[in-house]
This record gives C-alpha cells, structure tokens and sequence, in this order.
C-alpha cells in the first residue's frame, strides 16, 4: 500500500456528517453537518477547555448521538486519549465511577440527569470524584440548584453546555468556578457565552433584539450551522431563516424553540423550550419555571411538570417526582409550597412519585413515557363514604366535576386535580340543585 499521505479534496462546505434527531411528528430528522462546522468546533471546544496531550476523555455518547464527536474530536486535535469504557452503556453510577479511577479519566461529558444521579451518589456515601477528574461537563436539561450546591462541595469546575445539532453540537459554554458559592434555591446556572465565531441573538416575536434581562427566543448563527435537514427542504426553510443583519449574502439564522435571556455581564441565561410554554385556562405558563420552584423543596430530588389532557376539555400540569429515599414529602405539604411561591393556576392538578424518571437513549426525560395519573391520585387520607343522602348528592357532584371514581366526605377538592374554572363549575351545580347561593371562595377556603 501507498505510504503518501492522502490528498485532503474536501471543502469547507462539504458534508461531513448527518445525524438523526427526533421529530415531533415521530419521523426522525438528518440534520447535515459540514467539514467547517465540525472543524470549528473542535478548535472551539480544545481552546475553551484547555484540552492537551496530557488529557483522557471519557467516550460515553452512542456513535448516533451528536456527543459523539464532542468527545472525540477535540480529543483527537489537541493530541490526547479517547478513553473506551469496556462495560457497556449506560453505566451505573458506581460503574462511572471506577472507570473514571481505573482510567485516569481527566474530562467526561454527562447529560444532566446522569449528573444529578452520579452527584446523588456521591453525596449519599460521602465519597468525592476521582482525583484524576479535572474538568466535568454536563448539558442538555436544568440543573438542579441542590445538586450544584453539593457538587461546589467537592472543588471541580463544571463546564454548562448548550447546543444542538443543527448548530454543530455545542454553542455556548459557561464554567462555573469551584469557589463560586450558589445559595439561591433557585438559581439558573447559566450556559454561558458563543464558541468562537459563533453568535446567539435572544430575539422577540417580531424577530427584534429584547434588552439586557428580558427573556426572548434565542437564534444562533457562524461556520458551525448546519446546511439544514436532508430532503426536508420546507422544514429547512422554516427554522433556518435569514439573517436580517448578515455581513453577507445567505447568512442565516437557526431558530432554536429554546427562551432564554442575555445577563448584564454578557452570559446568556437558558429557561426552557419554546414548546414547553403552555397555555391551561387562558394562563401561559413556562413549565421550567413550575419545575424550578419545585425542585427548590428540599425533598424533591428530580422533578419534570407536563401538561396533559386525559380527560377532553380539561387540560391540567401533572408533576412527576423522585424524592429523597428517607423524606417523601406528601401531596398537601407540596401543594402548601407552591401556593407561597406561584399563583393557583400555576399550581399542578396532580403529582406522580416515582422511583427514577424514564429516560430516553440520549440521557435525557423521556416525557412521552411518563405514566398517566391514577385517577384518584395519591389520596393521603382514609376514604370515609358519604354518610346521608345530602352528602351522597354532594359527592357525585364532586366525582361528575372532577371526573372521579368516587369521592369522599374527607377528600380535598384540589388535590383531586381541581382548580379554579372546576370550582365555578362544581359551585353552579351546587346551586341548581340545592337552590343555595356560595361565593366560589368557600371552596378555597374549606381547603
């Protein structure tokens, strides 16, 4: 075989790489990647973290996920060691854990809810990373505010990541410094500021830059754009639109679906998907921010809120938990929380313990596979049956409004999943039928 080296015939512009991202139609998207935008990144990434010859890179990403190459190629420029695990993935907490010793791992990348698990894991057997660590990073969801003030304990700088594929795997980076010392429940970590030639406009409907601290939806642009989805020429049109202040022609714009805002010392803030704002009752309401105030409870350990409508016309936030092993909270004390720090419609209709939250092969919340509520909830008190023929009457308005098996004369009208439209609805059929007139605060009130 010839020994010359092979002649390099790719252009900047040319394709390197499609990966498949899911779709909310359920139908994959290859999102095409270009030699530039890799390349850019990989410099980027070894610039930003410091990498050397002397560094080991923990390899966990499936070769399908765009991690992937966040974890080898900036490895392979600055001339250091991709490391293998010989276990396979997803590993344990505890697997994590000796091959990062074994291995001498100095850099790994988790998604946050492996983070959150392997912290938890730590703090739980009072143990600190491996000493060969020196730099973690971890994106793709909200870090919890607990889970930080715990990692700040061991003294590693944590690098927050935020990117997609279409804009070649990472967009901004913020390292948060091991002295820094995060007290407010409900901090938000920031993601930081643009890679090298990379740039992140946070922008309002009308596609106009929001001031300093105002939310607005972020749209990013450079060498590291995609050329967009392959053969889905509509949908690349839609989110991949033209930058209205180009230096040049062609420029364009990806819009992300994420909100987040500019800080006045130039980091930008992350506060959720586009599509997680929902509107319940003529309310909008940004998901995040009900998961950010509950997980500042301090027996919540993880929490995901989602909007569901499992009965027809009543659309209601149902909050799924993993709370700490030895504190379960119960439902009133969670409902009591809230109601000091949000407004009642804000306020889920239902909560769902369980043990971990489903995740999708990417590391992230799998919503679609949370379980659907039972329909009479985790009731925390004894059913005690009506008991005369006023309560019976009573309580079949209740199950009728609230769409319940049965009810009892003890339940609580708002941890059945009422709120307050229900409570108009429930206060009027009282009236029909009793011929009695009560102002729909009693309902509040009597809870």
């Amino acid at each position: 075989q010839a020994v010359t080296t092979l002649n390099n015939v790719a252009a900047p512009e040319n394709v390197a790489a499609v990966f498949y991202t899911s779709g909310s139609t359920g139908t994959p998207k290859g999102v095409v990647m270009t030699h530039q935008g890799l390349v850019n990144y990989g410099l980027a990434a070894v610039s930003s973290l410091e990498l050397n010859h002397t560094d080991r890179f923990l390899q966990l990403a499936s070769s399908s996920f765009d991690v992937f190459l966040e974890e080898i190629l900036p490895t392979w420029l600055a001339g250091g060691v991709v490391v293998l695990p010989h276990e396979p993935n997803p590993l344990t907490a505890t697997q994590l854990h000796q091959v990062i010793s074994q291995q001498q791992v100095t850099v790994m990348e988790l998604t946050t809810a492996h983070w959150h698990e392997w912290v938890s894991q730590l703090v739980s057997f009072a143990t600190n990373p491996p000493s060969s660590l020196r730099l973690v990073l971890v994106g793709g969801e909200t870090i919890l505010p607990e889970q930080l003030h715990h990692w700040q304990q061991f003294g590693l700088p944590l690098v927050h990541v935020y990117g997609l594929t279409e804009t070649t795997i990472t967009s901004t980076m913020y390292q948060l410094p091991p002295d820094s010392q995060i007290t407010a429940l409900g901090y938000r970590l920031p993601i930081g500021r643009p890679l090298a030639n990379t740039f992140v406009y946070v922008l309002d409907e009308q596609l106009q830059p929001v001031p300093v601290g105002v939310p607005g939806e972020m749209y990013i642009g450079g060498v590291g754009l995609s050329r967009g989805y392959l053969h889905r020429p509509q949908l690349t049109a839609e989110r991949f639109v033209s930058n209205p202040w180009a230096s040049f022609s062609g420029e364009r714009l990806y819009k992300t679906g994420d909100i987040g805002r500019y800080l006045a010392d130039g980091n930008i803030e992350f506060w959720g998907r586009r599509d997680e704002q929902v509107k319940i009752r003529g309310f909008r309401i940004e998901l995040a921010e009900v998961e950010a105030v509950l997980s500042q409870h301090p027996s919540v350990q993880q929490t995901v809120v989602i909007a569901r409508e499992d009965v027809p016309g009543n659309k209601r936030l149902v909050a799924y938990l993993v709370s700490h092993p030895e504190q379960t909270p119960t439902i009133t004390q969670l409902r009591q929380f809230l109601k000091e720090k949000l407004p009642e419609y804000m306020i889920p209709g239902a909560f769902m313990f369980l043990d971990t939250l489903p995740l999708t092969p990417n590391g992230k919340v799998d919503r679609r596979s949370l379980p659907t509520p039972q329909t009479n909830g985790e009731l925390e008190v004894s059913f005690v049956a009506p008991r005369t023929p006023i309560e019976q009457m009573l309580a079949d308005i209740w199950a009728e409004v609230l769409v319940q098996e049965q009810v009892g004369i003890n339940d609580n009208f708002f941890e059945l999943g009422g709120h307050s439209l229900l409570a108009t609805q429930l206060i009027s059929r009282v009236r029909n039928i009793f011929q009695v007139e009560l102002p729909v605060r009693s309902l509040f009130e009597a809870a």
